[in-house]
């Protein structure tokens, strides 16, 4: 574990189990899958509460994530899940993300995640507490956020001229293709991998992957490199979408 990440977690966890109802605090994403990338990587992190948030309680969480003097403080998300909606995939749940405060669903994928290899850092892991999804749950989720979330966000041209839209599109459509075609999370670095496979432009993944692995980068203009990127990230969801059952 990276030193200055181990300390915010610790500090995380003494500064807000005072707060909240804790029952269990997990992470997941790249700091479970053993991608973590100090500075670059989000630590996403699941708190399992025993009870529902309360307005006093929402107030003193901002206060935590807002107190915390980290330069990795800003990468620190979490979602605050009561115990009794555990097993609602659509409820929304309190959650601190990109320096803000507000409520979002936990997703299949995330679900997933969880189960399959989850750090626990308080309290009971995920087994016997969390609710498993099924695979049509995880399918419908991974299809439902190409269809209505990334192939609308491919209409426009802007948003592809900056870094996070084109390293988020062409990982998130990679995982997404092999969860579609079988079944499995992949973690970021495998995603890049496949990116071969699925013919993106060597260009640009060898662009995404030094951004995130500190590898020699690619002289591209980030005008020809946005176009690139939508056009193999529309392609490619169109694909996945027509090659998977519904």
């Amino acid at each position: 574990m990276h030193a200055a990440t181990d300390h915010l977690l610790r500090l995380f966890l003494e500064r807000v189990e005072p707060v909240v109802p804790l029952v269990a605090l997990w992470a997941h994403g790249s700091l479970a899958a053993g991608d973590y990338q100090p500075g670059r990587s989000d630590l996403d992190l699941i708190a399992v509460l025993d009870e529902p948030v309360t307005m006093e309680q929402w107030r003193r969480i901002k206060a935590v994530h807002r107190g915390i003097d980290s330069p990795l403080a800003a990468k620190l998300h979490c979602s605050y899940m009561a115990r009794q909606e555990l097993a609602d995939l659509g409820a929304e749940h309190v959650t601190w993300a990109h320096e803000q405060i507000f409520r979002r669903p936990v997703t299949a994928v995330t679900r997933r995640e969880l189960h399959q290899g989850a750090r626990v850092l308080s309290g009971p892991p995920p087994a016997g507490l969390l609710p498993e999804v099924s695979d049509q749950e995880l399918s419908d989720f991974v299809r439902a956020d190409l269809r209505d979330y990334w192939l609308e966000k491919t209409r426009g041209r802007r948003r592809w001229l900056r870094d996070i839209w084109v390293d988020l599109g062409m990982v998130t459509v990679a995982r997404a293709t092999v969860t579609l075609r079988d079944g499995r999370l992949i973690s970021k670095r495998e995603a890049l991998d496949v990116l071969a496979e699925l013919g993106a432009p060597e260009v640009v993944v060898a662009g995404v992957r030094a951004r995130r692995y500190d590898t020699p980068a690619p002289v591209l203009s980030r005008f020809r490199r946005g176009r690139l990127a939508r056009a193999f990230i529309r392609s490619a969801i169109l694909k996945a979408l027509s090659e998977t059952p519904a």
